[in-house]
C-alpha cells in the first residue's frame, strides 16, 4: 500500500488519478457520455408515446416533466457507479491493480481520486441530458444550487458504492450480479416513474429507506419545486449513507482488503 504521511498530501500523485480516472471513460465517449443521452432520450420518447397526455398530471405536473428529472438522476448515478467500478474491477482482473497501490498514495488519496472520475463522468453525463429537458420539455431550474449539490452528492454516494462493489468482486460475474440485484432494483423502485404517494403504506416505507429515493426526489425538487419528502431530510439521508460508504471504501483501501494479491 501507499506510505502513510500525516499534514502532508500528494497532490500531484492524487490528481494523476484523478486524470487517468478522467482520460479513461473519455477515451470511450460515445459509451459513457453519448450512451446516457440515447437511452434518455429513448425513455422520453417511448412514455411520451405510448402514453402521451393520457397519463395526467402527476403532482400537478405533466407526466413527462415529472419523470424528467429522475431519468436524469438515474443516468448521473448509473454512469458514477459504473466508472469506479470498471476502473477498480479492470485493474484486479487484470492484475494491474499494483499499479494504483504502490505509488506513494494514502487512502484518502486514492479515494480522492477515483471520487473524482466518478464525479467528472456523472457530471460530464447530466449536462447533455439536462439541456435535452430543457429545450425538449421546457423546464426550468426552479433551485439550480440545490441541483449542483444533488449531483455531486449522488456522483459521490454511487462512486463509493462502486468501490466497494469492485473491491468484494473478484469477477465480472460477481459485479454483475451486484448491478443488477442491488443497484438496479433500487434505482427503479425509488420514485422516478411515480409518486409514492400511491403506494401502499408498507411500500412507502420501504422508498424511505432507499437513499437513491432521496436522490431523486432531491433532483426533481431542485428542477420543477415539487418533492414527495423533506429535501433537507433526503440530503441529510443521502450524506449520511455516502459519509459510511465513504468510510467503508477508505478501510478497505487502507487494509488492501481483497485487493493484494
Amino acid at each position: 500500500m501507499g506510505t502513510r504521511r500525516f499534514g502532508r498530501v500528494n497532490w500531484l500523485g492524487m490528481t494523476t488519478l484523478a486524470e487517468r480516472e478522467t482520460r479513461r471513460f473519455m477515451a470511450v465517449w460515445s459509451q459513457t457520455v453519448m450512451a446516457p443521452l440515447i437511452t434518455a432520450v429513448l425513455f422520453l420518447a417511448v412514455f411520451g408515446l405510448a402514453l402521451g397526455t393520457r397519463r395526467g398530471e402527476v403532482m400537478g405536473l405533466p407526466f413527462l416533466s415529472f419523470i424528467a428529472p429522475g431519468i436524469l438522476m438515474m443516468s448521473v448515478i448509473q454512469n458514477a457507479f459504473a466508472n469506479t467500478s470498471s476502473s477498480i474491477l479492470v485493474a484486479k482482473v487484470q492484475g494491474n491493480i499494483v499499479d494504483t497501490l504502490m505509488p506513494p498514495l494514502s487512502a484518502g488519496e486514492m479515494l480522492a481520486g477515483y471520487l473524482a472520475g466518478a464525479l467528472a463522468r456523472g457530471l460530464l453525463v447530466s449536462l447533455p441530458v439536462l439541456a435535452l429537458m430543457m429545450l425538449y420539455l421546457g423546464t426550468g431550474l426552479a433551485h439550480p444550487l440545490w441541483l449542483a449539490l444533488v449531483l455531486v452528492v449522488g456522483s459521490a454516494l454511487m462512486g463509493c458504492l462502486g468501490i466497494i462493489g469492485a473491491i468484494y468482486a473478484e469477477k465480472f460475474d460477481q459485479m454483475s450480479v451486484i448491478s443488477n440485484f442491488v443497484i438496479t432494483p433500487l434505482t427503479f423502485l425509488s420514485g422516478t416513474f411515480y409518486s409514492i404517494e400511491v403506494l401502499p403504506p408498507a411500500m412507502q416505507a420501504l422508498c424511505h429507506v432507499n437513499p437513491i429515493f432521496y436522490l431523486i426526489d432531491g433532483a426533481r425538487y431542485a428542477i420543477l419545486g415539487v418533492s414527495d419528502s423533506s429535501p433537507w431530510l433526503g440530503m441529510g439521508v443521502c450524506l449520511a449513507v455516502a459519509g459510511a460508504l465513504a468510510a467503508l471504501s477508505w478501510h478497505w483501501l487502507r487494509s488492501g482488503h481483497r485487493l493484494k494479491p
